[in-house]
């Protein structure tokens, strides 16, 4: 199992609830390399001091939420020079026509003044980046399965040509909470930006803060506690989060509440206990970057002995040079 996160600002409680709570379940039922992308963060300009430190405040909370060192392979990206090797050989696998058919690329460059080369063929990147490791498995959320799609076509397209080579790869879903909605707009989806602040948790926020948001979410007219997504999305939404917190199924939550208060009030709570311990373990993380740097080096270094063995094998299929 593989997957990646941009260290492109403050991981917000989707990002926890809908990805990296199932990376801490998932390494321990299958091998699981974890990568901090900071290549990704390239595609749009990025202060250096700024980008070197988010990298390693990503790290550290990957570690706090408890990815096991021991158990999974952690890296950053940039320290594997095979994932842009491989890329761009995948560069050359892929069609202008499949880079420019896909909807990340027209809705970040829309309105972007400066649009890097890189925006445009990051899905080669991110495509290398799996196929890398004989990846069978890729956490994604809806946004990024029409990526892991083209992913799948080009390891299909390579093994076609020159034979097996790569692993194609299936996309996994979290099975609850896999899209928290904004608090204040639960019609889109929980996000990093700045556009809606009083709608976004961010993980490593003030907790009496965080409570506050919470009891403070929309909901609607009503009074009836029920999970529907499509017809009450804010309460929808509250009982996805404190499911996926508490281990019991939003349909069974929606039974023991006939008020919205104390939906919020208990949501707000759990939200919080679930926080309280990862931010403490941060903080212990945060004071030792030595040791945080010693784990990523020895995670680059599990995963350079893997995708060197993969692009030997690449390079003799496409009559490169052995080393």
């Amino acid at each position: 199992m593989f997957s990646g996160i941009k260290p492109t600002g403050p991981v917000q409680l989707g990002n926890l609830l809908g990805a990296l709570r199932t990376w801490v379940e998932d390494q321990h039922r299958a091998e699981s390399i974890y990568c901090v992308v900071d290549l990704h963060a390239l595609t749009v300009p990025q202060d250096p001091e700024v980008l070197r430190r988010t990298t390693m405040e990503l790290a550290q909370l990957l570690l706090a939420v408890g990815i096991d060192p021991s158990v999974a392979t952690l890296f950053v990206q940039s320290d594997v020079p095979e994932h842009t090797e491989l890329s761009w050989i995948l560069e050359c696998t892929v069609s202008f026509g499949e880079l420019r058919r896909m909807t990340q690329f027209k809705d970040k460059s829309a309105d972007a003044e400066f649009v890097s080369g890189g925006l445009f063929t990051y899905p080669a990147l991110m495509a290398a980046d799996i196929l890398l490791y004989d990846t069978n498995e890729v956490p994604v959320g809806e946004d990024q399965r029409q990526h892991l799609e083209l992913t799948r076509d080009l390891a299909t397209r390579f093994n076609s040509r020159y034979g097996e080579t790569f692993v194609v790869p299936e996309a996994t879903v979290a099975r609850v909470a896999a899209r928290v909605m904004d608090l204040q707009d639960p019609t889109r989806k929980m996000s990093k930006s700045d556009e809606s602040p009083q709608g976004t948790i961010l993980v490593l926020e003030d907790l009496d803060q965080v409570a506050r948001k919470i009891r403070r979410a929309v909901t609607d007219t009503e009074n009836e506690v029920r999970f529907d997504p499509a017809i009450k999305p804010g309460v929808s939404n509250l009982l996805g989060v404190l499911a996926a917190c508490t281990g019991v199924a939003p349909q069974e939550l929606a039974s023991r509440y006939t008020q919205y208060g104390p939906l919020k009030a208990d949501t707000a709570d759990a939200v919080v206990e679930y926080l309280r311990p990862i931010q403490a373990r941060y903080a212990e993380l945060a004071s030792d970057p030595a040791g945080t740097r010693e784990v990523l080096v020895r995670g680059a270094e599990r995963a350079r002995e893997l995708a060197a063995l993969k692009m030997a094998l690449v390079r003799e299929r496409l009559g490169l040079p052995a080393r």
